[in-house]
């Protein structure tokens, strides 16, 4: 069934729509005893649920999603790595940002709790408990075993009165492991509103020659400001959609309230762009998330500094089956129309894969050099010649040796400004 399903992602028409409903269906109620089979039953489940191909896959998605923490078994280490963490019935372990802690803690309270067991430096407390609570000195000072959680109890005894008592930078250098328990705020269950499911009756949009070029030359996407209610509340999905897949970016830190604007691509993908509350000295920043059919698909963050734009494209794992190209290729756009001056995109060499193998794996230079982009190097413009060359040859697949070679340089893409 799991193989099934696997294989129905991509496939459209009303006959695919009633088999994905019908095997959906048997899921609901199947077993799984392995970790890498409950894994798997929940990546193909969540993307069904953002590319439905109906109604009814829709909703028989987000009722195994919903039930999924019951499908668990009591040892879920194997459910922490960072690529599939956040699932329903899981917990998250780590040392976040003093702002990212602080956003937590005030919009969970009850879920949010210090992780003693994983906490590597608890003398670090030490510094701030001196401060906090004086009396503490005499055992810090003069014994050579002091009970740090003892004292900490002795006080407020919260991860709260931490965050409310001190400064960010010395919150961060104690680095706290807090322990969340996300609740409906999982990866499986986080949503949100919107006004009609997008559903895929024909096929996925796939690259095209000249895609971006087209898209910069449309009229510009309305965007919609949101008021700071509406700000507050899509922010906090923001952070939550991030902190249970272990990431943080400047913009997600430090968000500007008064500038939070909305747009929507079509295809049911709304898309959430702000700047930093704290401007950055030598570059203009701006990030976002975008959703497809509610589901937070993944994030976006755009340096720019004379004219170049240096965009991070971040896909979740998840998602990576579906309409990449269209969408990456729309949030250039989208910040295109945010930043006109900019006359060059430019991608990291992380990106595609510098120091990183799943970029590497995944071939994440020839979704960029198929989309338009080359290396900024031109020492390297003989070898991939002669690798696109190699390409037109059936089954030939570019060595790993070569990927990283040509992923030592940042690759750019000239917008029709400059050309």
């Amino acid at each position: 069934m799991l193989d099934s399903a696997a294989k129905m992602k991509g496939q459209f028409g009303d006959n695919a729509a009633a088999r994905t409903a019908s095997l959906l269906g048997n899921l609901l109620h199947a077993r799984f005893r392995t970790p890498s089979d409950l894994i798997r039953l929940h990546e193909t489940v969540l993307f069904l649920r953002a590319y439905p191909q109906s109604s009814e896959v829709a909703r028989l998605a987000d009722q195994i999603l919903c039930r999924f923490a019951g499908r668990l078994p009591e040892d879920c280490d194997a459910f922490g790595d960072p690529e599939i963490s956040g699932i329903a019935g899981t917990a998250i372990s780590t040392a976040f940002s003093y702002e990212f802690a602080r956003s937590l803690l005030e919009r969970h309270p009850r879920a949010v709790s210090i992780d003693w067991g994983a906490w590597e430096h608890p003398e670090r407390l030490a510094v701030a408990l001196k401060t906090l609570i004086p009396e503490s000195r005499d055992d810090f000072e003069v014994e050579a075993h002091p009970d740090y959680r003892a004292w900490f109890e002795r006080g407020h005894g919260s991860a709260a009165w931490l965050v409310e008592s001190l400064t960010p930078d010395v919150y961060n250098l104690l680095e706290i492991p807090l322990r969340w328990d996300p609740g409906e705020r999982s990866r499986s269950t986080l949503r949100i509103p919107c006004r009609e499911l997008f559903i895929h009756d024909g096929p996925f949009l796939r690259r095209e020659p000249g895609m971006i070029a087209q898209a910069l030359a449309l009229p510009p996407i309305r965007r919609t400001r949101l008021k700071e209610a509406q700000a507050r509340q899509i922010l906090g999905v923001i952070v939550d959609a991030s902190a249970v897949r272990y990431r943080e970016l400047y913009g997600f830190l430090h968000p500007d309230l008064d500038r939070v604007e909305h747009a929507a691509l079509g295809r049911g993908v709304d898309v959430f762009l702000f700047g930093p509350s704290v401007k950055l000295p030598l570059r203009d920043y701006l990030c976002g998330m975008f959703f497809k059919n509610g589901v937070p698909l993944g994030y976006i963050e755009c340096l720019t500094r004379g004219g170049t734009m240096e965009v991070g494209f971040n896909l979740y794992y998840t998602f990576r089956e579906g309409e990449a190209a269209w969408l990456y290729t729309m949030l250039l756009k989208l910040a295109y129309d945010w930043q006109a001056d900019v006359n060059t995109f430019s991608v990291d060499p992380y990106q595609i894969g510098n120091e990183n193998e799943e970029a590497i794996e995944s071939g994440a230079f020839w979704f960029y050099r198929k989309l338009g982009f080359a290396p900024e190097s031109k020492e390297l413009w003989p070898l991939l010649t002669r690798e696109e060359e190699k390409l037109a040859k059936p089954g030939y697949r570019t060595p790993k040796t070569a990927l990283r070679k040509l992923a030592e340089s940042k690759m750019v893409y000239h917008t029709l400004v400059s050309q």
